[in-house]
């Protein structure tokens, strides 16, 4: 029958096998320290393996879940095996109308969840907008606008039919500048992605749609991710790569937003391609039942990332959820789980009360966000535009009404707008040179980053190209422009409003134009960008992660020309991340620097109310600008290093991202993390440091045990009740629950399946387990959220216009390892000119900690602890000593 293959990967896809929680038969080898030090990452050890932690902690409705629990188990109470596992496993790919869709449950009027990308608008539709990308949100240091534009791409989820927006993005969190999908998330410092992570997830799950935290954990890279996708490009390799990283900085980077997301009430959290310390994400038992179930208290699902999935049994017991898009590779018609989880049920592989707890996380998420009220059919098709068409593209079956082309943009064009400005930074102002008048006797355009695509604003599929201006970088975390507002456009309706003279050039190689025209100007506004993306998409020969600093598309050479004839060049820069300026910060023809990162549709718009004055300047970098590579002490791996085996990334620089790296080794960069200016100025004074509990208040660890896990429902073992049903229309290579035979060996196809020999040891136990002492609630432990110390400062506007300033405050943990600063909290103040402002910010527990690897809790060290506030990590005018 057709549909046998469905049971063909039973022994080997299914089976738990050693490779599941890598080589562990050393102690895992995470660096120690004495109780309340901080790490010294020259002492680190690589942490090449994955200790295993089971069972896979059951989630109780903690925090504020407790209703959704109680609905959720109500609901799950009624299922069957095969309505269970069809909750857990996707159709397959193309299989419905989302970019993944489980299982749907049609006794209970349940439709299957519409699992949809991206973390910038809903992708693969129209009529929806596209929205700037985080690395914009980050460089607003603006928590409001981060919440609104989560509602805003909420709504359009919303209305759109889809349950789940597949977003937002805090991993990769940003190791290395050249890292292709570091756009979609928010900065490589931990503190500031936590808080815009947190927001963005908030304001999406208030719109009614579950947000999917994303990519758990540590993939900082788009080479070698896949080792399928790898091959494509040419390298032979049997595995995807491994992060391998030591404990201390997995607390105190890479999990820190987790951490904020969880408390957050994130819905789902997406497990990520690579594997950490030599074990898959997916199946990870460490990083998903020991970190973010167990230790934070995750009360949400965990899905895989597309293809994640690389074990059925294996992953089950490491607390994956559910597989996404349900099938091994993309329209096999197999899968690891599907009737292969009913099996292992049913031979008791899989107990079922961790099905259970799969399906009541999932169930759960759904009633937390308000699905109940909020759901709508969907009325789009992630794989046509067509209006008609077959609700199962790949298998071209079900022809109907697939796109009902509903406009879901509502008034979210000025909020696009509004942060593409809001998030500008302005980097170099020599005499005043911005704003603009729109008077200017000759304003000239140049770049083709300034102009349109000769393609058209969606010409390359999933944005694959760098032709024109860079409102959207490539990968699944794109959408479909509804338009896209050039610079060429936006300044020349400016110019020509004020009756000025405006010519533009859009090809970067047309020197000899470029300079006749740079001549005649007596502005020129250069436009220059760097792109970047996912890594099944080749631009240029940037696998997704982008091969150097430098701007794209001849754009030196364009700088460069134009400077050396105009005296008053403005350069502009659209890119994913940082990117090397040269000389241009010290050249004196060069008057304006502004980084304009990816600010989606509203682009033009958005760099013409910043150039001409409507919006004075007030965002800050997300990142540092260096002047060279090297300076950011880390790297991206191109080349494999462990022939074909997994290739290796050691993170031995540890916590030391970023601003952190130049301040330890003493580098000065460019322009600095947090750097922006204005065309206003301001003061800082009065620095106030209010004691309310303090660095000696009581920490305590939390103690106690779980429930024994709960099962809902009975299952029985007669395997007659999961047989194909009669009545079935089957669709070609959909993913099903049911059993093409009535023994459990032969649909299983393995004579020995029901062999529980190999499954790891307590990974079945549903006795009671002990607290973690960091957990306790969603987040960690509650007191690590209190607070220990409040903060004020007074900021003056000392120029003449309204502005908005951003203070921020750094603390110092004192610890020969420590950075020398780490950003501890911030916020945007909007004040009028001869006005003062007060800046408020509360430090925490956690905010004075480190992670104790002995104790497996946070510490605060002895040494001495300074707060420091600010206009950048090294402009910090205020300080005062904790205690």
């Amino acid at each position: 029958m057709w549909f046998a293959p469905l049971l063909l990967l039973a022994t080997s896809l299914i089976h738990p096998s050693a490779q599941q929680d890598g080589n562990y038969t050393a102690p895992y080898p995470y660096a120690t320290y004495p109780n309340g030090t901080s790490p010294n990452p020259a002492a680190s050890v690589n942490a090449e393996f994955s200790p295993p932690y089971y069972p896979a902690p059951w989630a109780t409705g903690a925090g504020d879940w407790a209703d959704a629990y109680a609905k959720a188990q109500a609901f799950v109470s009624q299922l069957t095996l095969t309505e269970k596992v069809n909750l857990t496993t996707g159709v397959g790919w193309e299989g419905e109308r989302c970019v993944g869709q489980n299982g749907a449950i049609p006794r209970l009027g349940f439709r299957s969840l519409c699992m949809q990308d991206s973390p910038v608008g809903v992708r693969d539709t129209d009529y929806n907008s596209v929205f700037p990308a985080g690395v914009n949100v980050a460089a607003t240091f603006d928590r409001g606008l981060a919440y609104a534009r989560g509602q805003a791409m909420g709504s359009e989820h919303q209305m759109k039919g889809s349950d789940v927006q597949l977003g937002p993005v805090a991993g990769p969190l940003g190791r290395a500048p050249e890292g292709g999908r570091n756009w979609e998330g928010f900065s490589p410092d931990p503190v500031l992605t936590g808080i815009q992570f947190a927001q963005t997830i908030e304001g999406i799950q208030s719109a009614g749609v579950i947000a999917c935290a994303k990519h758990y954990i540590a993939y900082e890279q788009e080479h070698f991710r896949q080792s399928t996708e790898a091959a494509g490009f040419g390298f032979n390799i049997n595995d995807s790569i491994s992060s391998n990283v030591d404990d201390a900085t997995m607390h105190e980077l890479y999990l820190w937003p987790f951490a904020d997301a969880v408390r957050a009430g994130a819905g789902s959290v997406m497990c990520s391609y690579n594997q950490i310390n030599n074990s898959y994400a997916c199946q990870n038992s460490y990083t998903l039942n020991y970190l973010l179930k167990g230790e934070l208290g995750f009360q949400g699902f965990v899905m895989t990332d597309w293809q994640g999935q690389h074990s059925g049994v294996g992953s089950a017991l490491a607390g994956l959820d559910m597989t996404m898009p349900g099938d091994t590779l993309f329209n096999s018609g197999q899968s690891y789980w599907g009737a292969n989880l009913t099996v292992a049920v049913l031979n008791g592989t899989v107990p079922q009360w961790r099905l259970d707890d799969m399906c009541i996380r999932i169930i759960a998420a759904w009633y937390y966000v308000g699905r109940d009220n909020t759901s709508i059919p969907i009325n789009f098709d992630a794989w046509t535009l067509d209006t008609y068409g077959n609700e199962h593209f790949f298998a071209k079956e079900g022809y109907g009404l697939i796109n009902e082309h509903v406009d879901v943009r509502q008034e979210h064009a000025d909020l696009i707008r509004q942060i593409g400005s809001a998030s500008t930074v302005l980097l170099k102002n020599t005499n005043n040179a911005l704003p603009l008048t729109g008077k200017e006797k000759f304003t000239a355009v140049f770049g083709d980053d300034a102009g349109d695509s000769p393609y058209g604003p969606n010409g390359c599929s999933d944005r694959g190209c760098d032709n024109g201006t860079l409102g959207m970088a490539w990968g699944s975390g794109s959408a479909n422009f509804p338009y896209l507002v050039t610079p060429e456009t936006a300044i020349q309706n400016e110019i020509v409003s004020n009756n000025g003279v405006f010519q533009s050039i859009t090809d970067n190689y047309a020197g000899q134009q470029i300079q006749a025209l740079a001549g005649q100007a007596t502005v020129s506004i250069v436009f220059v960008n760097a792109d970047s993306g996912e890594g099944y998409i080749d631009v240029d020969g940037n696998i997704g992660d982008r091969n150097n600093l430098t701007v794209w598309d001849n754009g030196d050479v364009l700088i460069t020309n134009v400077s050396a004839i105009c005296n008053n060049t403005i350069v502009v820069i659209h890119s994913t991340g940082p990117v090397l300026l040269g000389n241009y910060s010290n050249n004196p023809n060069i008057t304006a620097i502004l980084w304009a990162g990816i600010p989606g549709e509203q682009s033009g718009n958005s760099i013409a109310d910043v150039l001409y004055g409507r919006v004075n300047p007030g965002a800050k970098l997300p990142f540092t600008l260096a002047e060279s590579r090297e300076d950011y002490g880390t790297d991206l791996l191109y080349i494999p290093n462990e022939g074909t085996g997994a290739p290796q990334v050691n993170f031995t620089e540890g916590v030391f991202l970023d601003y952190r790296a130049l301040d330890r080794a003493n580098i000065t960069p460019v322009y600095e993390f947090g750097f922006g200016l204005s065309y206003t100025t301001f003061s800082y004074s009065n620095l106030q440091v209010t004691r309310v509990l303090g660095l000696n208040s009581t920490y305590t660890p939390t103690t106690g045990s779980t429930p024994a896990a709960p099962t809902y429902g009975t299952i029985t073992n007669n395997t007659a009740d999961y047989q194909f049903p009669s009545n079935l229309s089957f669709v070609p290579n959909y993913i099903y629950p049911y059993l093409n035979s009535t023994t459990l060996s032969t649909a299983a196809n393995s004579s020995d399946y029901g062999d529980n020999s190999d499954v790891p040891a307590n990974s079945q136990s549903s006795s009671p387990q002990p607290l973690l002492p960091a957990g306790g609630g969603p987040g960690g432990n509650p007191q690590l959220y209190d607070v220990l110390y409040s903060v004020t400062a007074t900021i003056t506007n000392t120029g003449k216009l309204a502005g908005e300033e951003v203070p921020q405050l750094y603390i110092s943990l004192g610890g020969p390892y420590d950075p020398k600063v780490v950003l501890r909290n911030f916020e945007r103040l909007s004040i009028q000119p001869g006005m003062t402002a007060t800046f408020t910010a509360d430090i925490t527990r956690r905010d004075l900690s480190n992670w104790d690897t002995t104790a497996q809790n946070w510490a605060i060290s002895s040494y001495p602890k300074t707060v420091y506030v600010g206009s950048s990590s090294r402009t910090l005018p205020l300080s005062a000593i904790l205690s």
